[in-house]
Parts: C-alpha cells; structure tokens; sequence
C-alpha cells in the first residue's frame, strides 16, 4: 500500500513537471511570434524612426565629431510632397551653397536705430561657416530659398504664416507677440517693418506644439513632446502638427540652448521635411554659449551652407551687448547665464522681424 502512494504521489510530480514545461513551452513560442511580428512591421528605412529623450533642463556638452565644411552643391528641384513621408538625407536635392542679400546690421548702439537692410538675391555667400561670427545678423537670401518658398506657395502653403520651433525664449509674450498686441510699438517701427507685421498677421502672437520650455531638435520630432495639446493626433510629430495646423510658408528654427549629442542630425532632419514640403527655413545663432565651444552655432552655419538657405545671425548682434545679452536666472543657477536679458529679448525680436521682412521681401518675387 506504501509502495502504491509512492507511485501516485511520483506520477502526480511528473505531470506537474509536465503541465509546466507545456506552459513555459507556449510562452516562448507566443514571445517569438511577437518578434517576428515586430520585426516585419518595421519600416524598410530605420533612419525615418526617432528615438529622442528630450531633457527641458540639461544639455549634453559633448560633439560627436568635428564639422566638415567640403559642400558638394546640387539644384534644387521641387518634388511632390506627401504628408507624413520622411525624405531621404542622401538624395537632397537643394542647392548647398549658402548665398545671399543685404549687408551687415548697422551699429549704432540703440537697437531702435537698426535698419533692415534692402533686398537682394545673390548666388554665393562670401564666408566660410568656420567664420559665422563675421556674418551678418540680417540673412543672406539664396536663389534656392526662393525657389523653396515659391515652390511651397504653389503647392498650398499660407504666405501669410510663419512658424516657429523654439524653447521658453520663443514664447509669443516673450519674442514677437508684442507686434500683434501692442499698437504702440508697431507705429514706432519703420514702414517695411509695420508691412512685414501686417503680412504675417496671425502668426506673432499664438501657441504652438513646437514652443515650449526646453525644446530640443529631437523633441520636434518626438510626438510625445506635445502631449496629445494643440488638437495635435497622438502619431503626429509636434513638427507635423504644427505644418498640418498652421501652414506656414516660412519657419525660423530657435534651437540650440537645450540639445542632445546628435543635435545637427536632427536639425537635418527637420530641415528635410520643411523643404521637401516647400517650406522655407531660417536659421538662427544663440547668445549664449551653454556649450562652451561654440560649436552649436557653427553647425547652424553649416547647415545654412550645406542647404543654401538663410541664417538670421543673432549672435552677431547680441556681441553688442555686455555679456552677449545672457545672465543667469537666480532659481536656474545650475544652467548658467543663457537666459536674455531686457536689452537681450528687446534686440532679439526687433532682429527677429528684421530677418523675417528681408527674407519674405526677397523671396515672394518669383
């Protein structure tokens, strides 16, 4: 009888030994399965996939490798846009020669005393981006980027909209929201200024999916970013929405304060897409140096050259100012001084509606 609930209590043991190895047996094979599923929903291209974690406060300090400045230049020619493709890097087709109109700011100390420079459309900028400091704040305009601009107008864009892509410092209350909510200050400003603000009514003092506090190149790109706001789709990129939602002919792009490692290949990316949709870029150089070689602006300056389109250089400016119009914010001590000052964010609108007039006057000519 012993030997009898001996054997019971084995053959019991090894069905359980049985029933679990069944069990573990169908989990591996269902984790497989999830696999192959994953990897068949993939996209051909993994470069058009983003994987971004955008930090509002901290910034990387290191580069990923030295800037070249060898340009291989090749026309622009128009293709047919499409609403979520991701263009390929490789096959652009803008001209990379970063040319031009214009001349240099006029210094006289008081910003109120800038002018915006008359407008022109040369073939061939004169520097080499190396040598960004000594470009003028006022853009030089290409014939490429009214080629853009005029290939995005006869594909629907607004050329009454502009857009923006920037952190805290491109707020409309703190950047140009003052030329829709002031009268005053607009009849102070010059005549093709208060046209310029006439223009583009409707898009200095609104909220965006591609403004808020710490943006990041990435984070353009990251849907996660605008938090489902804005009547933003859960799959769209804070760039898609703001493209779909807006439709801006032209956008300045204020990135650089906060970044990751592969800071300019995201701004490439994003470059891709604005100009493979016909919409013109413009550029822009920072005041403050949070990464301490400078290197950010540089690569702003590149791209101007590799992609043959204006870059408003508001470093250049700010240099007029003490500590380049930057100071440190008591509460954010830990950033370091990359907050404008009054003078600073006074300079950098007035500079800002004097990038976007010489480029918008230079560009609408067909």
């Amino acid at each position: 009888m012993a030997d009898m609930r001996l054997l019971k209590s084995s053959t019991h043991s090894v069905l359980i030994v049985v029933a679990g190895l069944a069990v573990l047996s169908i989990l591996v094979l269902s984790l497989i399965g999830y696999q192959l599923t994953a990897l068949a929903a993939q996209p051909e291209n993994l470069n058009n996939v983003v994987t971004v974690t955008a930090v509002p406060d901290l910034g990387d300090t290191e580069r990923t490798g030295e800037i070249s400045t060898t340009i291989t230049p090749t026309p622009f020619q128009p293709k047919t846009p499409t609403a979520e493709a991701e263009p390929n890097h490789d096959e652009r087709n803008q001209l990379r020669v970063h040319t031009a109109n214009a001349s240099a700011l006029e210094k006289s100390g008081d910003s109120s005393a800038l002018q915006t420079p008359s407008s022109t459309v040369i073939s061939a900028h004169p520097l080499p981006p190396e040598e960004w400091k000594s470009w003028p704040v006022i853009p030089l305009v290409t014939e490429n980027a009214r080629a853009i601009y005029q290939y995005g107008l006869a594909t629907g864009a607004d050329p009454h909209a502009f857009s923006i892509l920037g952190d805290c410092q491109s707020e409309s209350w703190i950047f140009m929201g003052v030329y829709e909510t002031d009268a005053a200050v607009v009849t102070d400003l010059p005549p093709e200024l208060q046209d310029t603000v006439t223009h583009f009514s409707g898009s200095f003092n609104r909220r965006s999916p591609t403004i808020r506090g710490g943006t990041t190149a990435g984070a353009i790109l990251w849907p996660a970013w605008h938090g489902n706001a804005f009547s933003c789709w859960a799959s769209e990129s804070p760039l898609n929405c703001e493209l779909r939602l807006h439709n801006p002919s032209i956008v300045f792009i204020n990135l650089g304060t906060h970044f990751e490692i592969r800071n300019i290949y995201y701004l490439r990316r994003i470059l891709d897409q604005l100009i493979e949709r016909g919409v013109l870029p413009i550029l822009s150089t920072k005041a403050d140096n949070r990464e301490v070689d400078e290197h950010l602006n540089e690569e702003m300056a590149l791209l101007a050259v590799e992609y043959n389109i204006p870059l408003w250089n508001f470093y250049a400016a700010a240099a007029e100012l003490p500590n380049n119009g930057v100071e440190v914010m008591p509460s954010r001590a830990y950033q370091g001084p990359i907050y404008l000052t009054n003078e600073g964010l006074e300079l950098h609108r007035y500079t800002a509606l004097q990038a976007l007039a010489a480029v918008w006057q230079a560009v609408q000519r067909p």
